[in-house]
């Protein structure tokens, strides 16, 4: 486990780094890579994949810390994933909804983001430079795509949510 670099890791680095108290618009899952981060009187707002806070009171409630200063932080900004039940909206949605209303642009911090994978490879090798590295996914947009744009090689794999 401690050997993967996810977007949720990043995520809680960057919160950490900067002494932010996010509101947390996480799954149970995602949550406990936040133990022991305060969210007492929240001064940002981290949207990752979470369904369950994907309703209006809960994004109001985001959008009205937005409003008073707070700082938009999205764990990723993707259109869609794969679900049992097939193709089901991402993260991405919710976290242009909270953009536009509040007339902030949110920090992406997970894929397509350079910085993303520029952090993951420094996790693995400090001396491994972004043309050395192959990134292999399933979205030619986040995942492809965004390797390139941060300089790995980028390869599409035909399984997963590109099937559907």
């Amino acid at each position: 486990e401690n050997e993967l670099f996810t977007s949720l890791t990043a995520a809680r680095n960057y919160v950490e780094s900067l002494k932010l108290r996010p509101l947390l618009m996480l799954e149970d899952e995602a949550m406990k890579d936040f133990e022991g981060i305060q969210t007492e009187d929240p001064n940002s707002v981290v949207v990752g994949l979470s369904p369950s806070n994907f309703h209006y009171k809960r994004l109001n409630e985001a959008f009205n810390l937005l409003k008073n200063r707070a700082s938009l932080i999205a764990i990723n900004k993707s259109r869609y994933i794969k679900t049992d039940d097939g193709l089901s909206i991402g993260t991405g949605a919710f976290v242009s909804t909270l953009e536009f209303a509040s007339d902030k642009k949110a920090h992406v911090i997970g894929k397509p983001s350079k910085d993303f994978f520029h952090l993951a490879l420094k996790e693995l090798d400090p001396k491994l430079q972004p043309h050395e590295a192959l990134m292999v996914g399933d979205d030619v947009r986040d995942d492809v795509l965004g390797a390139q744009q941060a300089g790995l090689i980028g390869a599409l794999v035909k399984t997963g949510k590109y099937l559907l």
